[in-house]
Formats: C-alpha cells, structure tokens, sequence
C-alpha cells in the first residue's frame, strides 16, 4: 500500500482525509472568512450595502442605536438564512456572509460600548 502526501490548503489545512472530513474543512474555511471579514468591516461604507440604515442611524455611537443595528442586522440574516434554506432565487451567498460578518463586527462594537460605559451611580457605602 502507498502512502499519500495530502496536498497543503491556505491556512495549513490539508485536503480531507479519513479524519477531516469535507464538512469541517468547509466550516472552517467560512469562519476564517468571517474572521478575517469581522477585522475589515468598515461600518460607514459596508452597513448600508447590508440594511437599509438612514445617516443618522449610522452615525448613532449610543447603546441603544447600536443595540438597533444589531437588531436590524439580525433580522436581515435570519431572513437571508430562510431565503437560503428555502431555495429561493433570491438567496445570495455573498451577503449571507457579508450579513454574519456586519453582524458580528457590530456585536464586538456593542460589547466594546458596554465595556467602557461609565457608572451612573455609585455603590451604596457601608453595605459590606
């Protein structure tokens, strides 16, 4: 019996054997893309191309107008992924990716916002 040499695939990854089946090689070739999609997004120019979103939207820093985005944002993937299993001709692979990459760049930047938010108030004193 011959033994085979896998060729390489971007990121190290060799092509599918008996332990790494198609499946996984292709989850994560997707989120490697949606990683790398997440560190680009660019949310002045991308977001509008994603979800119908007005200037002041966008330029809403608040909590709650990003807690808005992320919502809207959610929405539009949750249509796209039922368009996408449904077979329908609208579905596109491209903004399905491009949503989940929005999505998650506005969630970090809503985590980011509640990280460094300051105290409105101050703990009561003597109540150890």
């Amino acid at each position: 019996m011959t033994s085979h040499t896998w060729p390489m695939l971007a990121g190290g990854d060799r092509l599918p054997s008996r332990s790494l089946d198609l499946r996984q090689l292709a989850e994560r070739s997707i989120a490697r893309s949606i990683a790398a999609g997440v560190e680009a997004y660019d949310r002045e120019r991308h977001l509008p191309r994603l979800a119908p979103v007005t200037p002041n939207q966008l330029a809403d820093r608040s909590p709650e107008g990003q807690r808005r985005i992320v919502a809207r944002l959610a929405r539009a993937l949750r249509a796209e992924r039922n368009r996408g299993r449904a077979g329908h001709w609208t579905y596109d692979l491209n903004r399905h990716i491009g949503l989940r990459q929005a999505l998650a760049a506005e969630r970090r930047r809503l985590a980011d916002l509640l990280a460094v938010r300051p105290k409105t108030h101050s703990p009561p004193e003597g109540g150890e």
